[in-house]
């Protein structure tokens, strides 16, 4: 298959590339390719989310209020102006509040589609779409000209999740898609942090019943930053300990929330003896710990 296609909706020449990257190719995003079950390629206008700077996802409800609207644009705005990547949908509400945030602080904000790149959708995004194709990008599994069918969405979660070091959900019902990219998120070892809402709101539901379970509790965007390793007061990238490809495969999997020995062996499909191996070398690193036998979590 062609690497390039052509956009026949843009009018400016450098817009009109539609780049096809390979699961095999060099440029294909680390953070899918660690996890099963990702596209075999993706389609892209504009650029990637750069591997060795942090992203996060923010996604919510569609039909957001004005709280939700502008607690959305603020961590977005504050996360990026840190030099966070934002993920997101593009949807109306949360999604679209989210990469609006971004781009205010001058930030790479980025929009993965539940239809062809070469498709705006929602059209009333148009604007918001023309600005990620020159600030950051655009991208989806599905080949240009597939319109936005809906059983294409709740596939994409797995790759805004997975695009992202944590995932932030701010504003959710009981049954929203937002929790579809939560669930996405633990299973591929991300944390998962979800915004307080007024108490009795629908709206705030699902925001609620992940704290309930686990999640991170976000009242402010300074908490996200702890986590990722970045100082609020100054600009710096958060400190790295570097890992060897099969630590980097089980640490994965280790999260806020412990995870037994048994659950990754099930996950990384490594024989117990490797595991075991490898989990050994992270602690020594200072990268997990074990809270009780075989029963372990990130140290972060």
């Amino acid at each position: 298959m062609d690497r390039l296609y052509n956009s026949r909706n843009m009018t400016d020449g450098s817009k009109k590339r539609i780049q096809y990257i390979r699961q095999e190719d060099p440029d294909y995003p680390e953070r899918l390719r660690v996890h099963r079950g990702m596209p075999k390629g993706l389609y892209v206008r504009g650029k990637l989310p750069a591997a060795d700077r942090p992203a996060v996802a923010v996604v919510g409800a569609r039909r957001s209020d004005s709280y939700g609207n502008e607690t959305a644009r603020r961590f977005a705005r504050e996360l990026a102006a840190k030099g966070v990547q934002i993920i997101s949908g593009m949807a109306w509400g949360i999604d679209g509040m989210a990469h609006k945030g971004a781009l205010e602080a001058g930030g790479d904000t980025f929009a993965v589609l539940g239809c062809g790149v070469d498709i705006c959708y929602p059209p009333g995004h148009q604007s918001l779409y023309e600005e990620l194709l020159i600030k950051g990008g655009v991208l989806s599994e599905q080949p240009p000209g597939m319109p936005p069918l809906a059983g294409h969405f709740p596939a994409r979660n797995r790759i805004i999740s997975g695009l992202s070091d944590l995932v932030l959900v701010v504003e959710a019902r009981e049954k929203s898609g937002s929790l579809i990219t939560a669930d996405q998120a633990l299973e591929q070892g991300k944390d998962v942090y979800a915004v307080p809402g007024r108490a009795g709101d629908a709206l705030s539901r699902g925001c609620h019943g992940l704290i309930r379970q686990g999640a991170g509790l976000a009242d402010s965007p300074e908490i996200i930053l702890e986590v990722l390793g970045i100082s609020s007061g100054q600009n710096r990238e958060p400190e790295k300990i570097l890992l060897a490809k099969e630590e980097n495969i089980v640490y994965s999997w280790i999260r806020l929330q412990p995870v037994s020995l048994d659950e990754l062996v099930k996950k990384t499909g490594m024989p117990v003896r490797k595991v075991l191996q490898i989990l050994v070398g992270l602690e020594l690193k200072g990268c997990i710990r074990e809270i009780q036998k075989n029963d372990y979590i990130r140290t972060d």
